[in-house]
């Protein structure tokens, strides 16, 4: 009898412990945290990944790394960390396209941006703009377009990759203005930069970030910015919709972080105010908008509102359009 008792304690101390396992993994002193991104080393989110991991690392006294998994259109790393467990130990950071545009873009993905995964933070907003070289005849987004009216050949418009903000706000404009401007995808900026410099491309659109050294260098110009608002890193430069270019309005480009779900919300709590912390600090943010990138720190709960509004506003879009994505 005594024996039994024994063991059925030592039973529920054991399965105590099980259920107990996942939501203190974080906080064990030798728990290595994680951070995964879908591009390779040297651009903009892994350089904030990193200058991220360094603050964590002293902010929760544990071990940080940032692993690079580009591939598939952020998709690796997406996966990566959606069948790692769910203790907190390894977060995602991505732009928006896996859960903006992808979902209405690709027949079949191997995720449900809703529920695999839990937003966390939203952590920056990245500035999109529109260049040209700084040889051409045009100096604003309107100016290009009533060029192009006068030079119907030349409507090429550079974008990094097709099936995103840019691609669809160029098709929004085409509709409104009755005009045929070509998207053209590269394989990165510096491709397309490359061209624009060159007078091979007419008009590329990318981040501030990317164009930035090359603005301050006198090589390109900036002819303007989609959303809103204009941009805190480059104010002086009016959106298109001021200069009365339409189908960009709910062009947002964004970083924000993310775990599997499960993930207990105390430990989903903890980093949030972490990482939120980290990214609303003054000097962290400066150093970021040397980046090109202007920190934000909201909510997890923010995230998974934005994403849905902006998906919902490009259903529409990309319907009509019948463009689908391809792996």
């Amino acid at each position: 009898m005594l024996n039994s008792s024994i063991a059925k304690i030592a039973a529920m101390a054991c399965a105590a412990s099980l259920l107990g396992g996942t939501a203190s993994a974080q906080d064990q002193p030798g728990s290595a945290l994680k951070i995964v991104i879908g591009f390779p080393a040297g651009g903009a989110l892994d350089n904030m990944s990193r200058a991220m991991a360094e603050k964590l690392r002293t902010d929760l006294g544990k071990t940080v790394i940032v692993d690079n998994k580009p591939g598939a259109s952020t998709q690796i790393a997406l996966m990566t960390v959606k069948r790692s467990p769910a203790d907190g130990n390894t977060i995602l950071i991505s732009p928006a396209p896996a859960f903006v545009s992808q979902p209405l873009t690709y027949d079949k993905l191997p995720f449900d941006p809703d529920k695999d995964l839990i937003p966390v933070a939203h952590l920056a907003d990245t500035p999109l703009v529109a260049t040209t070289s700084a040889n051409s005849p045009f100096a604003s987004m309107r100016e290009y377009l009533d060029w192009v009216k006068k030079n119907p050949k030349d409507t090429g418009v550079g974008m990094v990759t097709l099936g995103g903000i840019f691609h669809f706000g160029l098709l929004q404009l085409n509709q409104q203005l009755g005009l045929n401007l070509t998207p053209i995808a590269y394989k990165g900026a510096p491709p397309m930069l490359t061209d624009e410099i060159g007078g091979v491309l007419p008009v590329g659109m990318d981040t501030v970030a990317s164009a930035g050294e090359l603005v301050k260098a006198g090589k390109i110009k900036y002819l303007g910015v989609p959303g809103l608002e204009r941009s805190k890193l480059i104010p002086h430069v009016p959106t298109f919709l001021e200069q009365g270019v339409p189908g960009f309005e709910n062009a947002a480009s964004w970083y924000a972080a993310f775990v599997p779900a499960g993930t207990p919300p105390s430990v989903v709590s903890k980093l949030e105010k972490a990482m939120i912390n980290i990214v609303r600090d003054p000097d962290f943010s400066a150093k970021m908008a040397q980046m090109g990138i202007v920190t934000t720190g909201r909510p997890g709960a923010d995230v998974a509102s934005l994403a849905k509004t902006q998906r919902e506003a490009m259903r529409p879009i990309v319907e009509k359009s019948g463009f689908r994505a391809t792996q």
